[in-house]
């Protein structure tokens, strides 16, 4: 396990290392003053440009100026937005959390539904409700998530009128961003009428939402499936159907968790595609998150905040590939011995 984790660390600061330079070459590759560039920040006249770029190592060569960028990485001072003026490190915290929120909700959505929907499609393959289910997966799972989102809010926002349209809770509702989950941060709010606000912040929620866990789910079911009727014909099943064992036993005992095994690798997987979507999705809903802020940094040409939006998407889904991976490892000591009398 020590060497997985060892292995994990070179591969994390490897790619970050590869982020980094790419993100700092971008700030010569995008159209523009190199050092508006790299610190959103326009000088007034000479003076002040002589001395920021004093200040950031561009009176040197591209390595000083590579490592002062590193430093600069490490310590949070990412650089200021050409639109708000904020620090982007401030706009990426607020905005990052919304975006995980989404995926997150939508992963659970993915687990407690389509993992238990593909077992009994896999238990009952080739019947009726098998039938039925996969169909229904494998239709969910080919529709484009902007497609689906915005079929949602044409029925149940502009026709049906049962769930809000835009935003994470109504604006008469004053919430301290403590978390960045929106849940939460209503929880430990001290407002009042506190059961409103939750129910709102639901309400705003339940759209974007499935629009992402749905294809998710549908995913999620398709390989559960998949994953069952495999375990279903192998050798020791059979044995077990021969010494008597009934349906029950033979799914808690043997099926369970040996269809759930080949499953959670794939977990990894889904992340980058969970963060996609959800980053897609956001624009149709005026999500505050990742995706929204990136969108109207690209509108804006706001090439610092695109440049650190990069290197913050990307450093948050590597992180997690990695963790889930781990994750699974631990769950299943076998892969490990596999690999290892594979090499």
């Amino acid at each position: 396990m020590i060497q997985i984790l060892v292995r994990y660390c070179t591969l994390f600061v490897l790619t970050l290392l590869v982020l980094t330079i790419i993100s700092f070459s971008l700030a010569y590759l995008f159209p523009g003053d190199t050092l508006e560039n790299l610190t959103g920040l326009v000088p007034q006249n000479e003076i002040q440009r002589a001395a920021l770029e004093k200040q950031f190592k561009l009176d040197q060569s591209y390595v000083i100026q590579f490592i002062y960028y590193v430093g600069n990485l490490l310590t949070g001072d990412w650089g200021y937005s050409f639109t708000s003026g904020l620090p982007l490190r401030e706009e990426v915290g607020i905005a990052m959390p919304a975006t995980i929120e989404l995926a997150t909700y939508a992963m659970l959505m993915a687990l407690f539904i389509g993992i238990p929907l593909g077992y009994y499609a896999g238990i009952r393959c080739y019947s009726t409700s098998d039938h039925l289910i996969n169909s229904t997966s494998i239709t969910t799972y080919s529709f484009p998530v902007f497609w689906f989102a915005l079929l949602l809010i044409l029925i149940f926002s502009l026709q049906l009128d049962v769930a809000p349209l835009s935003g994470r809770i109504s604006l008469i509702y004053d919430i301290e961003p403590v978390t960045g989950f929106i849940l939460f941060d209503v929880l430990l709010s001290d407002i009042e009428n506190k059961s409103l606000a939750l129910k709102d912040a639901l309400s705003h929620l339940a759209l974007p939402t499935f629009a992402i866990g749905a294809i998710t789910t549908a995913s999620m079911i398709r390989i559960t499936r998949r994953s069952v009727i495999d375990v279903k014909h192998r050798p020791y099943i059979a044995a077990a159907v021969s010494r008597g064992l009934s349906s029950w036993q033979i799914f808690f005992r043997h099926i369970l968790r040996n269809a759930l095994l080949p499953i959670l690798p794939l977990m990894a997987i889904q992340i980058t595609t969970l963060i996609t979507n959800a980053m897609i999705v956001e624009t149709l809903f005026s999500w505050p998150g990742i995706g929204n802020w990136l969108i109207q940094a690209i509108y804006q040409r706001d090439y610092p905040a695109l440049r650190i939006g990069m290197m913050a998407v990307s450093t948050v889904v590597i992180t997690l590939t990695i963790l889930v991976d781990l994750f699974n490892r631990m769950i299943d000591p076998s892969r490990e011995k596999y690999e290892r009398a594979t090499v």
